[in-house]
């Protein structure tokens, strides 16, 4: 494993290039190759405890666009227009409860801890998830879930970025109807999962008509 070695200012650039792309160019697709690096980025990004609470589901068919259209008011031009639109899941109660299966799998099977290890990652699980965050409801684990999901959000859309390929981070949904159409149509347990966030990616139609308005770093930032 090499060292990365990427130039700030290309880094830099990248973070100003990104912007959360309306409309994209329909006659323009992003590779097979791009999009599978994009997802790798996701499948590579960190996770409280290693546990990877999330799955991505990429909806390339046109009929399954049309039905999300009238349960997410945020996305319908996108779907029209994206070259690859992404459903990003997030693992409920049943997937992420200290005691659930899929806890100990990633422990044993996909990490391979020795027993005494997958002991100790066990009761620093529980306790954190009891006393240090209080994630005592279905609703708080899902919300903890959703939070290392948008780790891989975040990451996917850099990764796009530093390619030349554009996005658009998509919360405009309603969560319920999503998700009993996402149980129906796309196969989708949702007493495992739910919907966190939709993300579009391709090239975008047109350039912004204006440069990045943020605060100043000094009004963001503070040393101590």
């Amino acid at each position: 494993m090499s060292t990365p070695n990427i130039a700030k200012e290309d880094i830099l650039n990248a973070f100003n290039f990104r912007h959360a792309t309306k409309e994209f160019d329909p006659t323009k697709t992003v590779s097979d190759e791009d999009i599978n690096f994009i997802l790798k980025t996701a499948q590579l990004s960190p996770s409280s405890f290693g546990f990877e609470p999330w799955h991505f589901i990429v909806v390339q068919d046109k009929e399954l666009r049309e039905l999300l259209k009238p349960v997410a008011w945020g996305a319908p031009l996108k779907l029209d227009t994206a070259s690859h639109f992404i459903l990003g899941l997030a693992m409920k109660a049943p997937m992420v409860k200290h005691d659930a299966d899929y806890i100990m799998h990633m422990m044993k099977d996909v990490k391979q801890l020795p027993q005494d290890v997958i002991d100790m990652y066990s009761t620093f699980y529980r306790e954190f998830q009891e006393r240090d965050f209080d994630l005592d409801s279905d609703k708080k684990l899902f919300d903890w879930s959703s939070k290392q999901a948008y780790i891989a959000l975040g990451n996917m859309m850099t990764a796009a970025a530093l390619t030349g390929i554009d996005s658009c981070p998509i919360e405009g949904f309603h969560q319920e109807k999503a998700e009993a159409l996402l149980q129906e149509k796309f196969g989708v347990d949702t007493n495992k999962y739910g919907l966190a966030y939709m993300a579009a990616f391709g090239y975008r139609k047109e350039d912004p008509a204006h440069g990045k308005s943020r605060r100043n770093l000094d009004d963001i930032v503070t040393w101590k």
